[in-house]
């Protein structure tokens, strides 16, 4: 098993160390070490139960709110464990936001209440529906959503299209200004068009913010992503990291056989 730390840019403020993850007494993720560049996107693939979301869930201490569900080892945010006694969960959740398989945009709340509803939660929400606006428009127009729904603020977000309401869902973890965004299999859900508007925004807004991406998507992930990181169940259906390289090695030159047969389609 490798657990290579990706040669550049050096900067990079989430860093994973030892990692294993539990569901009881179940192992489900073995022994990860990665270090994700900053303001780049690093792509999670592999066969269904290799720990891939596992491990994105553990990034940001969303594992742990299963029953039973715990974690070994450390994820470092700027240097410091986010699993120290000490840190906070709802303050690592907002600087490492995270995005869905599904749309999960909230019914009962309009558009603009989807958008605002991480500040409120963290207590945060500016006061009055002017501030409110500011925060939701420069959070839509990142999220590249703005002008297709400026005049709908009001309307309930579940009124949006599929494709509308994952690009929703970003708008809401950008809102609260995040330094990384998790995003677990974002398009699986969507038609192709609308997987291409997410993309799109992916790269765009990897100028800005450090991008963990899971994707069962070969292509998707060699056209969005900088860095692709390999991930494989052992025999024990235990997840592992197999290696973790620049995008354009692990497609081209993968230093691992089990590697180039996953990504020749030769099983998984």
């Amino acid at each position: 098993m490798s657990t290579d730390v990706m040669p550049e840019p050096a900067r990079s403020n989430l860093e994973v160390r030892g990692l294993s993850a539990y569901y009881g007494r179940r192992l489900a993720v073995r022994d990860i070490s990665i270090t994700f560049a900053s303001k780049n996107v690093t792509a999670l693939i592999g066969p269904s139960g290799a720990g891939k979301s596992t491990l994105l869930r553990c990034l940001n201490r969303v594992h742990e709110m299963q029953d039973g569900a715990r974690v070994e080892g450390e994820v470092l945010l700027d240097g410091e464990n986010i699993y120290d006694a000490t840190a906070h969960r709802v303050i690592v959740r907002r600087r490492i936001g995270m995005v869905f398989q599904q749309p999960n945009a909230f019914p009962t709340m309009s558009v603009l209440d989807n958008v605002v509803a991480g500040l409120a939660l963290s207590g945060r929400l500016p006061g009055g529906r002017k501030g409110q606006l500011e925060v939701a428009e420069r959070a839509l127009r990142n999220a590249a959503l703005w002008d297709e729904v400026k005049d709908k603020l009001d309307r309930s977000g579940v009124a949006l299209s599929g494709g509308q309401q994952q690009r929703l869902c970003i708008a809401r973890a950008l809102a609260v200004e995040p330094e990384v965004l998790l995003m677990d299999e974002p398009t699986s859900a969507l038609d192709p068009i609308a997987t291409v508007q997410i993309e799109e925004l992916v790269t765009k807004l990897a100028q800005h913010y450090t991008i963990v991406i899971v994707t069962h998507n070969m292509q998707q992930a060699a056209r969005v992503s900088d860095y692709t990181a390999f991930m494989l169940g052992n025999e024990d259906r235990v997840g592992e990291l197999v290696e973790v390289g620049q995008t354009d090695q692990i497609f081209s030159r993968p230093s691992d056989k089990r590697t180039e047969d996953y990504i020749t389609g030769r099983f998984g």
